[in-house]
C-alpha cells in the first residue's frame, strides 16, 4: 500500500487514539480563567454604570451563563472529538468543538515535530505535540498529550520521516 493510499484509508474512520483524561481538567480551568477575567470586567463595568439601563446587569448574566456550560459541556466535548493517529504512512488529527476538522499530513510532508508545554499544560503533565508540514493550511496540534506520550511521538515522527527519506514539500 503506498503512502496516499495508507493516508486516504484513514478518512473513513476516527483516528485511534483519545488525548490524555487530564486534558479536560486542563480545558476547564482554561475557560474558567478566561470566564473570571470576562466576569470581573463586567462587574467592574457594571460599578462604573457605563452601560444604560439593564444591558448591564442582561449582560452580565449572559457571561455568568455562557461561563457555566463553557465550564461543564465543552471540556467533555472536547475529550469526546480530539483524536489523534501516527502511523508509518501518515499523522490523522481530529479536533475541535463547535467547528470539528480533521486533518492528515502523509509523512513525507513533514517538515518539523515539536513539543510545546504552557503553564496550564505542565501543571496537568501535558504537552502539545505540533506537527509542520508543506500544507498552506498549517501545522497539525495534537494537544492533551501526556508528556511521556508527546515524547514518543515526537521521537516516532523524526525517525519515521527521517527513514522516509522525503523533502517535506
Amino acid at each position: 500500500m503506498s503512502q496516499v493510499e495508507g493516508a486516504a484509508a484513514l478518512l473513513g474512520r476516527e483516528p485511534a487514539h483519545r488525548v490524555s483524561p487530564r486534558a479536560k481538567w486542563m480545558w476547564l480551568c482554561s475557560e474558567a480563567i478566561s470566564s473570571v477575567v470576562v466576569i470581573g470586567i463586567l462587574i467592574w463595568v457594571w460599578t462604573k454604570d457605563w452601560i444604560p439601563g439593564p444591558w448591564d446587569t442582561t449582560l452580565l448574566v449572559l457571561a455568568i451563563v455562557e461561563a457555566i456550560v463553557s465550564m461543564i459541556v465543552q471540556p467533555q466535548w472536547r475529550y469526546r472529538v480530539h483524536r489523534y493517529e501516527v502511523t508509518d504512512q501518515a499523522v490523522y488529527t481530529q479536533h475541535g468543538w463547535l467547528n470539528q476538522e480533521r486533518r492528515i499530513a502523509p509523512i513525507p510532508r513533514i517538515q518539523t515535530v515539536d513539543t510545546e508545554r504552557g503553564p496550564l499544560a505542565q501543571l496537568f503533565k501535558l504537552s502539545t505535540v505540533t506537527v509542520t508540514t508543506a500544507s498552506a493550511k498549517g501545522a497539525l496540534r495534537i494537544v492533551g498529550l501526556d508528556r511521556t506520550e508527546a515524547d514518543r511521538i515526537a521521537a516516532d515522527l523524526t525517525r519515521i520521516a527521517a527513514a522516509d527519506g522525503g523533502d517535506g514539500t
